[in-house]
């Protein structure tokens, strides 16, 4: 679970007196895209903690039984907490890995044609600051930079390659299901600070490559397991082409870890989304990305010797299996392809302000490549940008670490994303 590498805080100016007619209106224009997206529960526990809510305030919010019912209430209550509410609530969305959210109010305050307007987080970092881990200085996808961009698939691309390739063109293309715990009860998992930055950033990539979208933040091994198994069931997969399935968290080789220290299988995971427990999905592909570390062992590298790099591996025939069956089976598991942030055995990176390494290099490929590129020869260059990064920290066991990613597929086709293709 070695995967922090920088950690630091910083200092805050608070306004003075009743909460801005600035950050009043940001409330209002945001209420419903707040009501719809947000995801209530530590939301309210970190308010009642930071003084914005009371108790009293907490258990009639609370009393509703719809989230979105909770987030109205909520938002009703925010513009009478004082100078600090709108500043805290902004805080308390990135710390509970809703910084798309936060972003938003932040983008709807820059807009406002108000003099009053003011940041709810400073521009720049103060204050103290303690280096655990750096790295190399480079360009960040995920640093600020804007809302990520994909790059769309010509017509001619698409009537060129369709038929080799799996059928993609629902809309939408699927759904996406994003689980990322930052937060664990157990004091030997530490907090996974940049873990809100992959949320994010992963959730705009699907977004724009066509996939709905479905976050759950920090959840048990068990509510885990219950939100795939819900997944899995949903009756929406019967009508698109494919799905999604995105883990970060902490973890050990074959496993993540749920908040409470408990493990899931990644077994158990591709076990529920196969084709005897989701037939929905059958002969559909199905991707996993897993942002976790794979055991302690740090990869330190080796020299590199002159001379080109070679690659090769011997051919493998076997003779078909016998044909007496006249209905047609399948395996029970196939048309899957997952990724992994690192190899077995060896931990994952991730830089507190940028995010992972793994995530930071799947935006930036998939957003370029994926007009024209399949998703296995896509996570081949997400192997390639991960072997050229290094870590940087004189002095310590750490200094100049590497990473490697890899993947495994069952891939009976093609997979080409074709983002932009309307559906046929």
């Amino acid at each position: 679970m070695l995967d922090v590498v920088f950690l630091g805080w910083c200092g805050y100016t608070w306004m003075v007196g009743g909460m801005k007619d600035c950050h009043r209106q940001v409330l209002l224009k945001s209420r419903i895209f707040l009501s719809n997206n947000m995801e209530p529960d530590e939301v309210l526990e970190h308010l009642v903690e930071k003084e914005i809510l009371t108790n009293v305030m907490y258990a009639r919010i609370k009393a509703f039984p719809v989230q979105y019912d909770q987030n109205i209430a909520l938002l009703t209550m925010l513009p009478k907490r004082g100078p600090k509410a709108f500043s805290e609530f902004c805080n308390v969305l990135r710390e509970t890995g809703q910084k798309y959210l936060a972003e938003e109010l932040e983008n709807k305050l820059c807009s406002l044609d108000t003099p009053e307007k003011t940041l709810p987080y400073p521009v720049h970092e103060t204050g103290v600051r303690r280096m655990l881990w750096t790295e190399s200085p480079d360009y960040s996808i995920d640093d600020g930079d804007g809302p990520i961009v994909v790059s769309f698939c010509s017509v001619d691309f698409y009537l060129s390659h369709h038929n080799e390739a799996y059928k993609l063109t629902s809309c939408p293309r699927g759904l996406a299901l994003i689980i990322s715990n930052t937060k664990f009860s157990t004091p030997d998992l530490d907090f996974r600070h940049g873990g809100d930055v992959d949320l994010a950033s992963l959730t705009q990539l699907y977004s724009r490559l066509g996939y709905k979208v479905i976050p759950h933040n920090n959840l048990t091994a068990q509510d885990m397991l219950c939100k795939l198994d819900t997944f899995s069931k949903l009756s929406e997969h019967a009508d698109l082409d494919s799905c999604i399935v995105a883990l970060l968290s902490h973890g050990v080789d074959g496993a993540v870890y749920g908040t409470d220290g408990q493990l899931v299988q990644l077994q158990d995971v591709f076990r529920i989304l196969d084709n005897a427990h989701c037939p929905h999905l059958q002969n559909k592909p199905k991707m996993f990305f897993i942002q976790a570390c794979r055991g302690e062992e740090t990869d330190r590298g080796v020299d590199q010797q002159d001379g080109r790099e070679q690659s090769a591996s011997p051919g493998c025939e076997e003779m078909d299996a016998g044909k007496e069956s006249v209905k047609v089976k399948l395996p029970k598991q196939s048309d899957m392809i997952c990724a992994y942030a690192c190899l077995k055995g060896t931990v994952s990176l991730r830089n507190t302000k940028r995010g992972s390494w793994f995530v930071e290099a799947l935006i930036s490929v998939f957003s370029q490549h994926a007009k024209n590129t399949h998703v296995a020869d896509m996570l081949v260059k997400v192997n390639a940008l991960i072997k050229e990064r290094e870590g940087h920290a004189p002095g310590t066991e750490f200094h100049r670490c590497k990473e490697m990613s890899e993947y495994s597929s069952t891939l009976c086709r093609n997979l080409y994303l074709f983002p932009g293709i309307p559906g046929l």
